[in-house]
């Protein structure tokens, strides 16, 4: 059997590209560099047995977080809704929808002991085709697409938490993306956005009970 060796060049190439990635920031899936004040904190839902609770627990400890019961001097991640929701993109000649639009939606608050809370919101939106020859097939489709947007959701989450670096230098939870600060005005109209956001999660719930 002729064994296929590494020569000096290729090694240096191939050590020069891990070198690269690890220079520019390059991170595994799953690996956001949380800051080291949200390493152990406490993770609570409205829903402690819903799906998306247990992705988001797992999303946690793959990124070497310490999860520990509730306290006032540990930092909390809180998921208050989540909703799923659908709509028609296009239709078949006889009006039967074609292409379907699904968008899953979450909100969550996290809490950091002497500098604050702020509620987020999270959103990741797939379509598919309905073919109506195939119903188990879409449903089968479905199911998966909606699975994947949980955890898609899940991972944003934690990519959220990685940002709040600046908060914590900071000490306080009111700056945006770009580590500006917010103003009062614009946290209240955030606040108002985030508030419908979780009554429109809960009135879909309501109504799938229903159905």
């Amino acid at each position: 059997m002729r064994l296929t060796q590494f020569s000096p060049i290729k090694f240096s190439l191939v050590f020069f590209l891990a070198t690269l990635l690890s220079a520019c920031g390059f991170h595994l899936r799953g690996d956001y560099d949380v800051p080291e004040a949200l390493d152990t904190m406490s993770f609570t839902s409205y829903d402690q047995y819903s799906d998306f609770t247990r992705i988001i627990t797992r999303q946690l400890r793959m990124n070497d977080i310490n999860i520990v019961p509730p306290a006032e001097n540990i930092p909390n991640l809180h998921l208050l809704s989540e909703s799923l929701s659908d709509r028609t993109l296009s239709l078949y000649q006889s009006t039967r929808a074609a292409e379907i639009e699904l968008t899953f939606s979450a909100s969550y608050r996290v809490t950091i002991p002497d500098i604050g809370d702020r509620t987020f919101t999270t959103s990741v939106t797939r379509s598919y085709l309905d073919n109506p020859l195939s119903a188990l097939a879409k449903s089968v489709e479905q199911d998966k697409l909606e699975d994947e947007m949980r955890h898609l959701a899940a991972s944003q989450i934690i990519r959220q938490m990685a940002r709040l670096k600046a908060n914590i230098e900071a000490g306080t939870m009111n700056l945006d993306k770009d580590g500006n600060k917010i103003t009062t005005k614009e946290l209240h109209e955030q606040q108002q956005e985030q508030k419908k956001q979780q009554e429109l999660g809960s009135d879909l719930s309501n109504s799938d009970s229903v159905d």
